[in-house]
């Protein structure tokens, strides 16, 4: 199990920047004072190699050995091209045969009581030994320490995430509730990780789960297994029904868009909202549990079952299908890059999407534009404009289709 996005092959200089600063903030989140990051005076804690270069930090490796130095890098992210594939394997060849220097030449040393760090914490929360190698992420609202952790034999046995503040805390505390719930819930179309450990540490909020066997060889991924599986997720709690102006759904969506009513964009958001409440009118729907981002990103298809991750969004009562909705607007935009003709066409696709899922033909549109609202609610309420995100701002993509779309309804 891998919860990485997969960040763009090229970085630009304002991405490199960003990740340096934040590679800083990391450090001194994990290695707080006492702890010198600059590798001062002192036991040495950990030392890390930068990957690619401390000019672009993806990926701090720990220098422990060279089998959980490869390790590290192998299990760290799927690669999406072949070009990265082939760059992955270069550097984990270069880690197993010690020849690192010449394509890593950065590398942070870390010296202080290990007892003060996060290595010390997780080795007595866990009761073995461990490396940590840490992944650095692009500016999102949402970013957070990654962890991957991994045996002295090179097994990578779990995967961390840190909530360093309010939107980050409650982020990692939803998934350790959702991943809790889903072991209760007997899915049987997917697997999911379980929690190996749970707390606060220093203020951040600690959460520790199992590797899923990603590395295991893939297999097509059949649309029939995809949409069983959404579906697992979708009736683990059961259905419900009624419109959506009577539903819980409603009462929440309009509280979070409330809370943004203060904001340009929050205010069209608003209006669009109320509008597809009025074309809904009298329309059922069925409403169950999502995912929140089931993305190409976070699952893997192997021969007897799909691996899925990442369940801080997953949500309870929700209109059937938003899955499948979200699944197929992530495809469209990493695989064409123009999010707003992404958006386009999966509303377009909505009847096709939503067929399997029960949802009655003349509430797919209406469904569709409903997930739409719900993701841009997300994207104003989580500021991720402001955090950076690449498509922070909404009116260049997903509001000016949803609004129209909308109108024409």
């Amino acid at each position: 199990m891998s919860p990485v996005k997969t960040a763009p092959a090229e970085l630009t200089a304002g991405d490199a920047a960003l990740r340096t600063q934040y590679l800083t903030e990391v450090l001194e989140l994990l290695y707080p004072a006492p702890c010198d990051t600059a590798g001062g005076p002192g036991e040495q804690i950990a030392e890390y190699l930068v990957v690619p270069d401390a000019r672009r930090p993806r990926l701090l490796v720990p220098n422990t050995s060279r089998k959980v130095a490869a390790a590290a890098v192998r299990r760290y992210a799927e690669p999406q091209s072949r070009s990265a594939r082939l760059k992955r394997d270069a550097v984990v060849a270069a880690l197993r045969t010690g020849a690192s220097g010449v394509l890593l030449r950065d590398r942070v040393r870390i010296t202080g009581p290990a007892a003060e760090s996060i290595d010390g914490h997780l080795r007595e929360s866990l009761g073995r030994e461990l490396s940590v190698s840490i992944h650095i992420g692009p500016a999102r609202a949402n970013r957070k320490p990654v962890l991957q952790l991994i045996s002295p034999e090179g097994e990578t046995f779990g995967f961390g995430k840190l909530g360093t503040g309010p939107l980050t805390r409650h982020l990692v505390q939803a998934e350790t509730a959702a991943l809790r719930a889903l072991g209760t819930v007997g899915l049987s179309k997917l697997t999911v990780p379980t929690v190996l450990h749970d707390g606060q540490w220093r203020g951040l909020q600690v959460l520790i789960q199992s590797a899923l066997p990603v590395w295991l060889p893939r297999a097509p991924l059949d649309p029939g297994r995809l949409n069983a599986a959404m579906l697992d997720v979708a009736g683990c709690y059961g259905f419900t029904s009624g419109t959506l102006v009577g539903s819980a759904y409603w009462a929440e969506l309009r509280g979070r868009l409330a809370a943004v009513g203060d904001r340009p964009e929050g205010v069209a958001l608003t209006s669009a909202a109320e509008l597809l409440a009025t074309h809904a009118g009298q329309h059922s729907l069925q409403y169950g549990a999502w995912h929140g981002d089931w993305a190409p990103w976070n699952m893997a298809n192997l021969a007897d079952t799909l691996l899925v991750w990442d369940w801080e969004r997953f949500t309870k009562g929700v209109p059937v299908g938003f899955d499948a909705v979200h699944y197929e607007l992530q495809r469209r935009i990493q695989s064409t890059g123009d999010a707003a003709e992404a958006v386009e066409a999966t509303v377009r696709r909505s009847a096709e999407l939503l067929a399997p899922f029960g949802v009655a033909a003349d509430v797919r549109e209406l469904t569709a534009l409903l997930y739409l609202v719900d993701l841009a609610a997300r994207y104003l309420t989580d500021r991720q404009a402001e955090a950076g995100a690449r498509l922070g701002v909404l009116g260049t993509w997903l509001l000016p289709v949803l609004i129209r779309r909308v109108e024409e309804l």
